[in-house]
This record gives C-alpha cells, sequence and structure tokens, in this order.
C-alpha cells in the first residue's frame, strides 16, 4: 500500500493506493481508503502537511498488514473445469530444492564475488545467474552442461541467460578459479567459525573419454582402474570437512609435488598461516613433513610400519609397552579381557630423521585386529579355491588380492625342469598377520596429548568423504570437456557444490547424512495452480523443518500465492 495525493484548486486530498498488474500485464493501482483533504486532517490532528504525511503513511503501512493478514489466511478457492482440456507446452512442476542451495549461495555473498569479476572482464551474460544454476543443478541433478541448462529450466526462477553463454561463462570462471576460492573461503565465515586450525589434504583422479593424451590429461596410476588418460586434483579440507582451496594437477605427477603449490597458495591469498597439516602417509614424505614444520604450522601423519627403519619396526611390532588410551595405564595386549577389546592401546617413542624430530605413535585396536583377521580368512579360503582350481592367474598390484597368499615350486630336487604346482604360502600368512590391529603416526607435536593427536588423524576419514560425494553423488567423472578452461570450471563448479552442500548441511539442527539430505532437496517440488499459486508436491518430514529453520522462509504451506513465492524467493537470496 501506498499514500497518494490529488490536487485542486482550492485543496489537497490523501488517499491509500494499491498497486497490482491487471489483465493486459501493466502496472495500475487502486483506491483502497479516502482519508480526507489536507484541511480537514491538519485540523483533526492539529499538525502541519509533513505531519499529515507521516500519518497518512502509518495508515497506509497499517491497512499493509491487514491486507497481508487477510490473505495469508484466507481460503483460496479456484475453480477447475472437467470439460476444459489443459494448455498446449504450459509447465505445471517446478523444481524448489534450489531455494534453500540458494539460501547457502547469497550467504556466501558469491553474487558480490561475480560483481568483482566482472570489473576485469567484457561480457553482457549474467554471470551470477549461470554459476549459481550451474552449483544447483550439479548437487540437484549433476549431468553435462546443455543438460544443466535445461534443467534449470524447471527451476521456479528460469534461466535469464541463453546456452552459449553458458560456454563463454566458464572461461571467466577457469580465469579466476583462485580469486573465487580466496573470496568463497573469506565469505564461509559468515556462517560461524570454521575449524580451520586442522587442515586435512588429500588426492584422487578422475578420468576422461578420450584415448590419447592431452595437456594434463595422462595416463597415470587411476583409483577407477580404467586405461584412460586422467587429471589429479588436490583438495584441502577444514577440520569439520568442510572444502577449503583444491588445484589441479597433471594425471602422470607425483601427488606428494602437489602440496606445495596449493598450500603456499593458502598461506598467501587466504591469509591462514596457523594449522595443522594432517594426510594419510602416500602425501607424508620427509619433504612434505618439513615444509609443515615450518613457521607456526605443523603436522599429524601416517606412516607406513613397513616401511619403518629396521630397528623403529621392530619396536613397533612388539606387543609390549603398550598403555589403556583411557587411563595409560600398563596392558598386556597379548591378554586383553573382553572389557579390553573394545578400546584402543598405544605406546609412543622419539623418532628422528635426516631432517626433522618426531614422535611415533604406535595404537592397538582389538577390534581392528578382529576385522582383518577375518577379511583375511576370506582371501585364504579364496586362495585354497584359486589353487584347486588350477585357476592361479598372475598377482595383481591390488593389496587384497587372495593370489598374493598363493606361491608356485617349478623345479625338483635335482633342479630338472617339473610342471608348476601351487601352494598356500603360510609364511607370508604369518608374515601379515604381524600387523594386524597396529597403526602408526607421525607428528612434530612432541608434548602434545596421545588422544587429541590420534583424534585429529581419525578425522581423516571425512575428506575421503568429500571425494566420494564429488564422484558418486555429483557425477564429477567422467570428464567429457576438452578445452582446458572448461575442465578447470568443470572442477571449480564441483568444487563450490560440495562447499555450499556441505555448509547446508552443518546449518541443520541435527545431523543428516548425504543421502538424506540430497533425497530431501530432490524430492521438494511445487505444482502450477491454474496460474493462481503453487502447492508443494512433496511430504512435509523432519528434514524439511530443519531446512526451512536454517535457511529462514517456509515452503511447506497447503497453498502459496505467486506474490508468497516471491517473497519466498526474496528471502532465499538474503542472509
Amino acid at each position: 500500500m501506498k499514500v497518494m495525493t490529488t490536487k485542486s484548486k482550492n485543496s489537497e486530498s490523501f488517499y491509500i493506493a494499491k498497486s497490482y498488474i491487471n489483465n493486459q500485464g501493466k502496472s495500475t493501482s487502486k483506491i483502497i481508503r479516502k482519508l480526507g483533504t489536507l484541511a480537514e486532517l491538519s485540523e483533526m490532528l492539529h499538525t502541519d502537511r509533513d505531519g499529515v504525511m507521516a500519518w497518512a503513511r502509518e495508515q497506509a503501512k497499517i491497512e499493509t498488514d491487514k491486507y497481508k493478514q487477510e490473505t495469508e489466511d484466507a481460503v483460496v478457492m479456484i475453480p477447475f473445469h472437467s470439460n476444459r482440456l489443459m494448455d498446449y507446452s504450459r509447465k505445471k512442476l517446478f523444481e524448489g530444492g534450489y531455494l534453500f542451495l540458494q539460501s547457502i549461495y547469497y550467504g556466501l555473498k558469491m553474487d558480490s564475488v561475480c560483481r568483482k569479476i566482472k570489473y576485469h572482464h567484457k561480457y553482457q551474460f549474467d554471470l551470477n545467474a549461470i554459476l549459481s544454476d550451474l552449483i544447483y543443478t550439479r548437487i540437484l541433478e549433476p549431468s553435462s552442461k546443455a543438460s544443466s541448462f535445461k534443467a534449470a529450466g524447471n527451476f521456479l526462477e528460469t534461466p535469464s541467460y541463453e546456452l552459449h553463454d553458458v560456454y563463454r561463462a566458464l572461461s571467466i570462471l577457469a580465469e579466476e578459479m583462485d580469486f573465487i576460492q580466496a573470496e568463497a573461503y573469506k565469505n564461509s565465515f559468515f556462517f560461524g567459525s570454521r575449524n580451520d586450525a586442522v587442515l586435512y589434504y588429500d588426492c584422487s583422479n578422475y578420468y576422461f573419454e578420450i584415448e590419447q593424451e592431452d595437456g594434463d590429461r595422462r595416463y597415470g596410476k587411476g583409483k577407477d582402474h580404467k586405461p584412460n588418460p586422467i587429471i589429479q586434483m588436490g583438495l584441502f579440507t577444514d577440520g569439520d570437512g568442510i572444502p577449503l582451496a583444491f588445484s589441479l594437477f597433471p594425471g602422470n605427477q607425483n601427488e606428494q609435488k602437489s602440496l606445495k603449490p596449493l598450500e603456499t597458495k593458502i598461506l598467501q591469498q587466504f591469509g591462514h598461516q596457523k594449522f595443522i597439516y594432517c594426510s594419510d602417509a602416500g602425501l607424508a614424505s620427509e619433504e612434505n613433513r618439513a615444509f609443515n614444520h615450518m613457521g607456526q604450522r605443523a603436522f599429524i601423519v601416517t606412516q607406513s610400519i613397513k616401511k619403518l627403519p629396521a630397528e623403529d619396526r621392530e619396536w613397533a611390532l612388539s606387543r609390549t609397552g603398550f598403555k589403556r588410551l583411557d587411563d595409560d595405564a600398563p596392558v598386556d595386549i597379548t591378554q586383553l579381557t573382553e572389557e579390553d577389546k573394545q578400546g584402543l592401546f598405544y605406546k609412543d617413542e622419539p623418532y628422528t630423521t635426516k631432517k626433522l624430530h618426531q614422535r611415533l605413535i604406535i595404537t592397538y585396536s582389538p577390534k581392528y585386529a578382529a576385522y582383518q583377521k577375518a577379511v583375511r580368512a576370506e582371501q585364504i579360503a579364496r586362495a585354497e579355491k584359486l589353487i584347486s582350481g588350477g585357476s592361479v592367474k598372475r598377482q595383481s598390484k591390488n593389496p587384497n588380492d587372495p593370489a598374493r597368499f598363493v606361491n608356485k615350486i617349478a623345479a625338483t630336487k635335482d633342479g630338472e625342469k617339473a610342471e608348476i604346482h601351487y601352494y598356500l604360502d603360510m609364511d607370508k600368512i604369518a608374515q601379515e598377520e604381524k600387523y594386524d590391529g597396529l597403526y602408526a603416526v607421525c607428528t612434530d607435536l612432541l608434548d602434545d596429548d596421545v588422544a587429541d593427536i590420534l583424534k585429529v588423524s581419525e578425522g581423516r576419514w571425512q575428506i575421503e568423504d568429500c571425494f566420494r560425494t564429488m564422484k558418486t553423488e555429483f557425477d564429477a567423472r567422467p570428464v567429457y570437456l576438452s578445452r582446458e578452461e572448461r575442465i578447470r570450471a568443470h572442477f571449480l563448479i564441483c568444487f563450490l557444490a560440495l562447499l555450499h552442500f556441505r555448509l547446508l548441511q552443518r546449518e541443520l539442527k541435527n545431523h543428516y547424512t548425504t543421502e538424506q539430505l540430497l533425497r530431501a532437496l530432490k524430492g521438494i517440488k511445487f505444482a502450477d495452480i491454474e496460474e493462481q499459486g503453487f502447492q508443494p508436491v512433496y511430504e512435509r518430514r523432519e528434514i524439511t523443518d530443519a531446512l526451512h529453520e536454517a535457511c529462514g522462509f517456509r515452503t511447506d504451506y497447503q497453498f502459496i500465492t505467486k506474490r508468497k513465492m516471491k517473497e519466498i524467493q526474496k528471502k532465499s537470496k538474503r542472509r
């Protein structure tokens, strides 16, 4: 509602008017209430024109609140005709799960980031609309860029750009990849503090549907064991598993060399100087440990017991010297009670290498030992089956291949040529049994509590879950793009999608798994009811209540008018 005035030769009149769109699609207004002339109102209120205008605006606000209350509580009557056909090509069902991701997108101020990027480039398309839709569709309906453009057409707010704009935007996003990551990290603090005192680092690779190497797409040891060129991604997450930064490097490069460039970027561009670096043994080379021993940084990394020097390895495999983690009481792990078999035990000693003075912690878990023994028993049974069937193949590099327990003899006592005989290698089995239940961690935190150190190390599962989500849920592989800049933009979008999803997950009151949250977001749909408004066509549950509470708006009314839906869309873009 708004205040309108009309003037004649002798007087000025005040009205309250309401704006609306007429049948021709044009904006107009109608008088809701006449307040009186200036002379009448001045005499009644004992004030001048400014005072009358202030009073009139207050009355307009009262009318507005009254109208909202009436429309929100009103029963909506919509006529349906059983003999009237539907209109051609009229969309009836819309996706609404993106609204909750949109709340995160604008909370990260990604629209502001896009405006900053525009200062350095000349383009006419809406980068903000393109980037946001690419992130939403990567989570809700991951597919090619062309299919993502089509999927975004099912949102309540349809694209205001063309498909060719999407491909042009990819080049801009690739060029600004480092800037976008730095800004996203800085703006993520609008959602509260981040657990960036600990940073987890890991690498994974992604294959391409091509046969020839090109650029960074190189033949390497792919984790999918596919004969395709791959590209590798290095990823940092914070202590809560929320993505912080990533980099790409060639598929044939040693992943240990990927750490320094990305960590240097975090130190310089992100302004983050003090943290504990945590990784698995594959990314814990002596050089990487020394790099994270500098400045205000420290490291906690896993250590391969098999690669320890002989003297340290012998000490690690010895069953003596262990203490209970809970109370540091000495324990004989060969004589554990049933209650103790549920606990965790450790021993530690100084561990000095050429460059560093470290601390080596060995843990023993009876539950983990029992699990390893059970798995190996099944593998031994499979190995015996291979021997009895005579179908022993060449052992692969897979450490879980049952053929590793099979050995062969192919000579007589006199050294003559003989038939090959396969047998179960009991020495190999006994050698593996020595490592059951044991786990090693190295750190330069020489005085910290062992329980705190192990807790940090155990958190590495979170970064592994990030890669699993990107590959499995967000379909980051295989990659069909061919231009280098578009490939970089593809992984930037996957990274940002993961960041948005993890932040939304953290905002929820209760913990929900990745699968539960994805299912809820994908299920939120709205039916257009005769262009009068929308009806939610999803099941209201605890998780949908949690989403609404976290994002500050509700979409689970029995009926939502068009005006109300526009208000919801506006709320999803404010934080």
